[in-house]
């Protein structure tokens, strides 16, 4: 029992402890039958259908008590009330009908909410319950409402349809928007095991309580295509509205709407109850969209057992309503219009029970009028006729499940251009859906159920490809012009003094970093997922080793220059061993290959896919969107291995600009291009330091990643060629016969003469340093010697003078040749030169 349920309960048993004595056989008249009526009239939430529903109550009223087979020597009254559709006031108009005169003997009621309170509490008084305009699944329980019987088919009805029709149509994925109202959460429960056994997938399922705005527009950002709307008809109404808003209208869109709204529900009431959208735009919004309802017209045109045909209850039905004011003739239909004739079949129902009850009670001693709240025997007879009774009423055939549910058929239809149009129909016992082929969809053909979303590969633009394949390739055939050319030429002494096996080692690295920029441009436009890692392992074997080979070959030899400059040499005529170069080469290279390998063992490179947010298609007007893709070379701990490699480039970059820096203007015999190699070791620097974080930040561009990686190796390889190779070059066809000198090469000026003068004068200039120095190590001596005789100055000037003499003496008595080597001498030198002279002769 739900709390609402317990408290009315609670509520009419102490008012029956408090009014033991009343007794419904002591009002009313003899030949009268009562029955109470709950009809949901005014109110501004749920179903309002007692407008249409009590005329046609009336009606068959009038109806039954004309026919003089039927309840003989009886009429038929029927008390009624407004419920408003609310379950509290439903609750007072019933205990008002039970505890007021006269005696009722059955209770009609509508609006679900209302059916639940009054069909829980009705079995304490013994009272059959019939409900005219009810769809909750839960009326169903057998054990909750024991004595509830409804002509108004259950919700559930309609869930076989819906999913009769998504498998029609191949529907697999749908959303739910309902209203929090047990009738439609019971109604969903039911729908999501239907669809779980049928395969198809619920995207998500949303509710609302009075404002659904924010559960529409989940509706909006779960792609929500296919949508049933389980909610009543003001909330229909400000759904449509919302459902303008968020653009979940029109082809793309197909909504599963309850089918017994009027034809107009979504016309009607827009200022009153603060719809914000226009007429025109609820129409638009409401375009295309299908619903479900239990046939609750008969659609054959037979005679009912009113005498009737259906067409001609609906003219009655019309008239009745215009005498109550409602403009029918311009399609101003009450609420509840599509259920009036459930409720005209109720109380035909009632009739038909009453009047088998009253047979079975003849044999008996006992009437109905004899009943009372507390007389089962009566009620358990008036409830077995009802269970029993079967018969073509307006509505089609009425007859009741062992549930109490009315067992009818499916009608389907669709909103086009503003009319609803039959589809079809579905019997749900024999599953049989009859089909009119009827249906338009906007667009011309059946929407989706999701957005077709097609992956496409962005791909670097082929011009861009072409281009760049097309300058590396020149490159390439320079580069192997310039071995031919470095090999050719190899005894020149312009090439040789070069180092050619180190210029054609950075010719191979130059060639394979051309070839990497063509792998660069490679992607799945040339190469199937499966084989792009194997193009991701070669990008980076090739860039790396022929980076290596080209920089480390103008590393090795900046190196050697800097080793010129800054170390003595004790053998001036030492020459550059060229196996020193090559070592440097290899050992920059090893450590490439141990990280590549171990890189590749542990951790290789994979294809990796990175997503962009969806994008519109630009020449088709289907549901498609484009998810673009982009593919990368990535490991699982793709961050270690390249932060491994860019430190150790890094550091090999950062000390290779330092001895370029360091041996800007310092020309060696040597290495003759040693200026022109520090050159390009600048640029390499400067566009290596530059183009690995902006290749990053890039990365996802595709076209210019690939451009400015691809110029960046491409400059620094033709620009380290032009700087090393073009002056050899001008140099050999100025000079076919080696000559020395050159205006093109200023590093190879020095001729063979001019080198042997150099080296002479360096030996000489060495000679005479270590002589002075010798000599002023003697004067110091002298030095000291003199203070220490300084205690006769007699003495000391007498030997000062001998000492002059002699020393004149021997002066002119010296050879040429060595006052010819004295002029050249310091005056220190030369002091020291004759002191020693003037020692020896002493």
């Amino acid at each position: 029992m739900t709390s609402d349920g317990a408290v009315t309960f609670w509520i009419f048993l102490l008012c029956l402890i408090a009014s033991p004595h009343l007794e419904g056989g002591e009002a009313g008249r003899p030949d009268e039958l009562h029955i109470g009526g709950i009809f949901p009239i005014a109110g501004k939430g749920g179903w309002q259908g007692g407008q249409a529903c009590m005329p046609a109550a009336r009606l068959a009223l009038d109806d039954v008590n004309k026919q003089p087979n039927l309840l003989p020597g009886f009429k038929l009254i029927l008390h009624s009330n407004d419920s408003e559709c609310e379950p509290g006031l439903g609750a007072s108009v019933m205990y008002n009908l039970l505890y007021n005169k006269p005696q009722k003997l059955m209770l009609l009621a509508g609006c679900s909410t209302v059916c639940t309170t009054v069909a829980e509490a009705a079995k304490m008084w013994n009272l059959i319950v019939l409900c005219y305009g009810a769809s909750s699944p839960a009326l169903s329980d057998r054990k909750r409402f024991p004595t509830l019987f409804r002509t108004h088919p259950s919700a559930t009805v309609h869930n076989p349809t819906r999913i009769k029709l998504m498998k029609k149509f191949g529907w697999s994925r749908v959303a739910i928007l309902q209203q929090a109202e047990e009738v439609f959460i019971s109604t969903v429960e039911d729908l999501e095991n239907r669809c779980m056994e049928a395969g198809v997938e619920i995207v998500t399922r949303q509710s609302f309580l009075s404002d659904p705005t924010d559960a529409v527009r989940n509706l909006r950002r779960q792609d929500a295509r296919i949508i049933v709307g389980l909610f009543y008809v003001v909330a229909a109404r400000r759904v449509l509205c919302e459902m303008y808003k968020q653009q979940l209208y029109g082809r793309a869109h197909v909504w599963f709407f309850i089918g017994w709204y009027e034809d107009n529900w979504y016309e009607v009431n827009l200022k009153a109850e603060g719809i914000t959208c226009t007429v025109e735009q609820m129409r638009i919004a409401a375009e295309g969209h299908l619903t479900t309802e239990a046939l609750m017209w008969n659609q054959n045109n037979q005679t009912t057992i009113s005498g009737m045909t259906a067409e001609e209850f609906r003219h009655r039905l019309n008239q009745a309503l215009i005498d109550e004011g409602y403009d029918i003739d311009h399609d101003r239909y009450p609420e509840g219009y599509q259920e009036a004739p459930l409720a005209y079949d109720a109380v035909w129902s009632v009739a038909l029970a009453f009047n088998k009850t009253m047979e079975r009670l003849t044999s008996g001693s006992k009437s109905l009028r004899d009943f009372t709240y507390t007389d089962k025997e009566i009620a358990d007879e008036i409830y077995a006729a009802m269970n029993s009774t079967q018969f073509l009423g307006v509505s089609g055939v009425v007859a009741f499940s062992s549930q109490g549910d009315r067992i009818a058929l499916t009608q389907i239809e669709q909103m086009v251009n503003g009319k609803y149009e039959k589809l079809g129909y579905y019997d749900t016992q024999l599953d049989n859906l009859t089909w009119l082929n009827t249906e338009q969809w906007i667009g011309g053909k059946v929407p989706q159920d999701r957005t077709i979303v097609t992956h496409v590969l962005r791909t670097v633009s082929l011009p861009l490809f072409v281009c760049m394949c097309t300058i590396s390739s020149c490159g390439i055939f320079v580069a192997f012009a310039l071995i031919i050319f470095n090999i050719w030429n190899k005894h020149r002494r312009v090439i040789q003094s070069s180092h050619p096996v180190c210029n054609t080692i950075m010719l191979f690295g130059v060639i394979i970093c051309l070839i990497s920029v063509i792998l660069l441009g490679i992607d799945g436009r040339f190469v199937s997922p499966q084989e792009y890692p194997k193009i991701c392992q070669a990008r980076a074997w090739l860039l790396s080793t022929g980076f290596t080979l080209a920089y480390g070959a103008m590393f090795s030899k900046v190196w050697r220059v800097h080793r010129f400059t800054t170390k003595a040499k004790t053998d001036p005529k030492k020459k550059v061993e060229p196996w020193k170069l090559y070592t440097m080469v290899s050992g920059l290279l090893s450590i490439d290959l141990v990280i590549l390998l171990s890189w590749q063992i542990f951790d290789p490179l994979q294809r990796y896919l990175e997503t962009f947010p969806l994008e519109d298609p630009v020449s088709t007007t289907d549901d498609i969107k484009i998810r673009p893709e982009l593919e990368h070379c990535e490991s699982q701990r793709n961050s270690m291995w390249l932060g491994l490699v860019y430190g150790f480039k890094g550091l090999i970059l950062v000390f290779g600009l330092f001895l370029a820096y360091e041996t800007r203007s310092i020309k060696v015999k040597q290495i003759n291009d040693s200026r022109y190699v520090g050159m390009s070791i600048y640029n390499v620097v400067v566009l290596c330091l530059i183009t690995a974080p902006v290749g990053m930040v890039i990365a996802s561009q595709q076209d210019a990643s690939f451009a400015f990686v691809a110029l960046a190796v491409i400059f620094c390889c033709f620009l380290s060629m032009l700087l090393i190779f073009v002056p050899k070059v001008i140099e050999v066809i100025r000079h076919p016969k080696d000559k020395a000198e050159s205006k093109y090469n200023p590093d190879s000026a020095i001729s063979k003469e001019d080198e042997e003068r150099y080296q002479k004068l360096v030996t000489e200039n060495e000679e005479l340093q270590r002589l002075i120095t010798q000599k002023e190590e003697k004067i110091r001596v002298l030095r000291q010697r003199l203070v220490e005789r300084g205690d006769s100055k007699g003495t000391e000037l007498n030997g000062a003078t001998g000492a002059a003499s002699a020393a004149g003496a021997a002066s002119s008595s010296q050879p040429a040749s060595l006052m010819s080597t004295s002029a050249h001498a310091t005056p220190a030198a030369t002091l020291a030169i004759t002191q020693d002279t003037h020692e020896h002769r002493t």
